[in-house]
């Protein structure tokens, strides 16, 4: 059974020893976000801070709750989706996929029955900084909320609208939001709202069921709802339940929800921030402002946060997790909707958001051009800048199999492709672009242009891997197993109890 809030999420991470307790007082001015990147680049439990130097407050803080294992990032999200313990990577993925083919609408509930109303503050009494946001890296533009899910008006669907844009907070009812043009929420509100000159109602939701973090961050299409495909993956309804200043919902069960509007033609700084490429994006950018018009929130409400920059290298962090566990499965069921026949498609572990591998056939030449122009022009073209193209017998949740592909099976000469030469859109927060590049600070957009690239990384032949030898690796594994090693250090075991890889 899936779990129905974060707290209960919070609880199944206790249970496995993945949460550790600091009871000592911390500062949320860089010691909170220090030692979550410690535990990060680790790989050590989940830091949980319940004392926060200097405030009075009932709130706690948590460092990367979505972080998953390094070896297996995944797994945190498979025990909160109810699944079993031990699921390799590629039975996860197949799982998430069959529950994505069934979404499952929202049920919504009374106020009475809604946790994130247990207290309610509007008028005088809304005090953002009455929460002890983190300031999470030396050199940001000031304290921020980076790990939540913003609800925002749609006119295709019944619920509103999904995603994830981070927030900086500037006083006690406002904030800068960082909406860049090209992406859904932002260009309704660029496109519809503030040419109207209307305020557009917005609803930042803190600490929300992991279903709906998951579906935040994947590529629904554009007229389908988020809030049913979250149902779907958590294989029962998400409740939801009307904000009190506009006719938005929001999940029942979430910690903390901040209820506001967009102002139109109004902006505020925002940024420079640590961004997630791991370094310090700038320069500081004119945003739209959210007024805070109401706070709801449950009793003692945790407030979870991502120290970004943490996932690329050699570490997890609960945006790169977020990626494997959600936008991996997600994009596979895309692809196979627009007809590719693709075995798995997933992002690289260790890039967060840049580099892709797809497992997949090559049943004709051009084939593998044809996937990259698709994926290129439509849901990938922001944030994808290159993909890995590899056999379906290589699992691409594996980077030595990746690299052992690119190694041995792509051609320098021959298998290394650049595409749409100074005509694909990007988004403006690559080290490796020029201010200019990175668009105009008075209107927030971006105007790069770049390149794409893939590599073909595919074999022309059979797989060098017969059956008998995979046999023997796994019962070389189990031998060692038996000697005494710890059994999650072997992927071959990931088949026991009739999983399939």
């Amino acid at each position: 059974m899936s779990v129905d809030s974060f707290r209960d999420y919070l609880d199944s991470l206790e249970e496995t020893g993945w949460t550790r307790t600091v009871e000592q007082p911390v500062s949320w001015d860089l010691e909170a976000s220090a030692v979550t990147m410690l535990a990060n680049l680790r790989d050590g439990p989940i830091p949980v801070f319940e004392s926060i130097a200097g405030l009075e407050t009932e709130t706690t803080l948590v460092g990367d709750p979505y972080r998953g294992p390094r070896a297996r990032p995944w797994e945190h999200f498979a025990r909160a989706l109810g699944f079993s313990d031990g699921l390799s990577g590629r039975t996860y993925y197949d799982r998430v996929i069959d529950r994505l083919h069934t979404p499952t609408e929202p049920r919504v509930v009374d106020q009475r029955d809604a946790p994130c109303k247990t207290t309610i503050r509007t008028g005088d009494d809304v005090d953002l900084l009455s929460f002890p946001w983190p300031y999470i890296h030396e050199g940001d533009g000031g304290r921020y909320s980076n790990l939540h899910t913003i609800v925002a008006p749609d006119p295709d669907t019944e619920w509103g609208r999904w995603s994830s844009h981070r927030m900086m907070l500037h006083d006690d009812s406002q904030a800068s939001l960082l909406l860049l043009a090209g992406e859904q929420v932002p260009n309704r509100y660029y496109y519809d709202y503030e040419p109207r000159d209307e305020p557009m109602p917005i609803a930042v939701v803190v600490g929300a069921e992991p279903t709906v973090e998951c579906t935040a961050d994947m590529w629904i299409p554009t007229g389908r709802s988020e809030a049913a495909f979250a149902g779907g993956l958590k294989d029962a309804p998400v409740d939801l339940v009307e904000c009190e200043t506009s006719d938005l919902y929001v999940p029942a069960t979430a910690e903390l929800v901040l209820e506001g509007h967009v102002r139109p033609g109004d902006r505020l700084d925002e940024g420079p921030f640590g961004d997630y490429f791991g370094y310090m994006n700038g320069p500081r950018r004119s945003m739209p402002v959210f007024e805070v018009d109401a706070i709801t929130h449950r009793q003692e409400p945790r407030l979870p946060f991502c120290v970004e920059g943490t996932g690329v290298g050699y570490g997890q962090n609960s945006s790169s997790t977020l990626r494997v566990a959600a936008a991996g499965p997600d994009a596979t069921v895309g692809l196979r909707a627009a007809g590719f026949d693709v075995e798995l498609a997933v992002p690289w572990r260790f890039t967060s958001r840049t580099v892709w591998v797809i497992s997949t056939e090559r049943p004709y030449p051009g084939y593998l051009h044809e996937l990259a122009n698709f994926i290129f022009t439509t849901w990938g073209m922001l944030h994808i800048d290159f993909f890995v193209f590899v056999d379906p017998d290589v699992d691409p949740l594996d980077p030595r199999a990746v690299l052992s592909a690119i190694a041995l099976d792509a051609d320098p000469d021959a298998d290394f492709h650049q595409f749409g030469v100074e005509r694909m859109p990007k988004v403006p927060l690559n080290i490796y672009q020029t201010p200019d590049e990175k668009g105009s600070a008075d209107v927030g957009t971006s105007k790069a242009k770049t390149a794409k690239a893939y590599i073909d990384a595919t074999t022309d032949g059979d797989p060098v891997e017969s059956t008998a030898a995979a046999e023997t690796r796994k019962r070389a594994q189990e031998r060692l197993v038996e000697a005494g090693l710890d059994p999650a250090q072997f992927d071959r075991l990931d088949e026991r109890e009739g999983e399939s890889r």
